[in-house]
């Protein structure tokens, strides 16, 4: 069974930093694509950083420049680093892995996997 815990949240003044650390158990066939997502109350859920197999990386508008999404296959481990930390960044962050499998009689499927998310609190 596949399972991710995301680590390293928390509350933190204004133009603080977080490391949030996502570990990944269990055998995946082939993982297409890692993110980070986040949660804020009354807010829809929103990538915020992505990375895909080959490690190109995106993210959303509002944390460019301050969100770094990194990896350590070692440790298979998924990390988001958070600088300059903003009031507007406190929401519950979610890590998420995509893994594609093949069957003869589907083709190729994808699967989400999420985490359970951790709190990030940025306020003064």
């Amino acid at each position: 069974q596949v399972q991710l815990v995301e680590s390293g949240g928390g509350l933190v003044q204004p133009g603080g930093s977080l490391r949030l650390s996502c570990v990944v158990s269990g055998s995946i066939f082939s993982i297409n694509a890692m993110s980070w997502y986040r949660q804020a109350p009354g807010r829809e859920r929103e990538s915020v950083a992505h990375m895909t197999r080959g490690g190109n990386t995106n993210y959303a508008d509002s944390v460019k420049g301050r969100f770094t999404i990194s990896r350590d296959n070692a440790k298979n481990t998924v990390y988001l680093q958070m600088n300059s930390l903003k009031p507007e960044d406190t929401a519950v962050y979610y890590c998420n892995v995509v893994e594609s499998y093949y069957s003869s009689d589907t083709g190729w499927t994808a699967k989400d996997y999420w985490g359970q998310g951790t709190q990030v609190s940025v306020s003064s």
